[in-house]
C-alpha cells in the first residue's frame, strides 16, 4: 500500500510538472506572435524610413536625369538669334566686324572705317520720284570709301540707322571667312560650300555665286569674272 501511494504521488507530481510544462509552452506560444507583432510594429517604421530614404535618394537622381535630358533637348531645339546667322553676312576691317543689320550712326562709321569720301542722305517721301511708298519717312544714307560702299536706313521717329547694303571691290575688306576681291572661284567654293552659282558656271564667263544662310531675304553675292571674285555684295531686301 505504501509503495502504491508513493507511486501514485510520483505520478501525480509528474502530471503536475507536465501540466505546468504544457502551460509554459502554451504561454510562450501565445506570447511569441505578440512578440513578433511587437517586433514587426517596432521595426516597420525604421524599415519604412530606410526604404523611403533609399527611394528618396534614388528619386533625385532619376529626376536630375530627366531634367538633364529635357534640358539637352531644349538646348538642342533652341532657335538661334537672327544676328548670330547674320554675322556670317559681314566683312572684317582693322579688327572690326561689320554685318548686315548692325546699327551704325555717322560717328560709329567713322570710328570703324574712317571718314568717308562721300556721304549722301535721303528721306523718302511720296513725291520724291522713287516710287518707294513702303519706305516713306525712312532715311537712307550712303557711305562711300575707296573700294567700299555701305548703305544704312533708319525708320521714322528717330530710330537708329541700320546697315542694309554693303558692296566691296577692294581686297583689303574680307568676309568673315577670309574671302576677298581677287580670290579664285575654287577658293570661294571651298570657303562657302553652301553657296551656288546662279548661271551656267562656266569659268571663263561672268556669273554670280550666292550664299544665303538665313531666309532668302539676307544675301551674300559674289560676282565672278574670269574665274575670280570681282566684287562682293551683302544685302537685305527691303519691303
Amino acid at each position: 500500500m505504501m509503495k502504491l501511494t508513493k507511486k501514485t504521488a510520483g505520478f501525480v507530481m509528474m502530471s503536475i510538472l507536465l501540466t505546468m510544462a504544457l502551460a509554459g509552452c502554451q504561454s510562450n506560444s501565445a506570447k511569441s506572435p505578440e512578440a513578433a507583432q511587437n517586433s514587426a510594429e517596432n521595426n516597420t517604421p525604421d524599415e519604412q524610413a530606410k526604404g523611403e530614404e533609399a527611394s528618396n535618394s534614388a528619386a533625385p537622381a532619376s529626376g536630375n536625369s530627366e531634367e538633364e535630358s529635357a534640358e539637352a533637348i531644349k538646348e538642342g531645339s533652341i532657335e538661334k538669334e537672327g544676328n548670330v546667322v547674320l554675322k556670317e553676312l559681314a566683312f572684317v576691317y582693322n579688327e572690326h566686324t561689320i554685318a548686315i543689320s548692325d546699327t551704325a550712326n555717322e560717328d560709329q562709321m567713322e570710328q570703324m572705317l574712317g571718314k568717308p569720301d562721300n556721304l549722301k542722305s535721303h528721306t523718302y517721301s511720296a513725291d520724291d520720284g522713287t516710287n518707294m511708298d513702303t519706305l516713306i519717312g525712312f532715311t537712307e544714307k550712303v557711305y562711300t570709301y575707296p573700294g567700299l560702299e555701305i548703305k544704312t536706313i533708319s525708320i521714322p521717329e528717330g530710330k537708329q540707322d541700320s546697315i542694309f547694303h554693303i558692296e566691296i571691290t577692294d581686297p583689303k575688306y574680307t568676309t568673315v571667312r577670309n574671302i576677298k576681291a581677287g580670290d579664285s572661284l575654287d577658293t570661294l567654293k571651298n570657303a562657302y560650300p553652301e553657296g551656288k552659282l546662279l548661271g551656267n558656271g562656266a569659268p571663263d564667263e561672268e556669273d554670280d555665286f550666292r550664299y544665303e544662310p538665313s531666309n532668302y531675304v539676307d544675301v551674300m553675292s559674289f560676282h565672278i569674272k574670269d574665274a575670280k571674285v570681282e566684287s562682293i555684295q551683302i544685302f537685305s531686301l527691303l519691303d
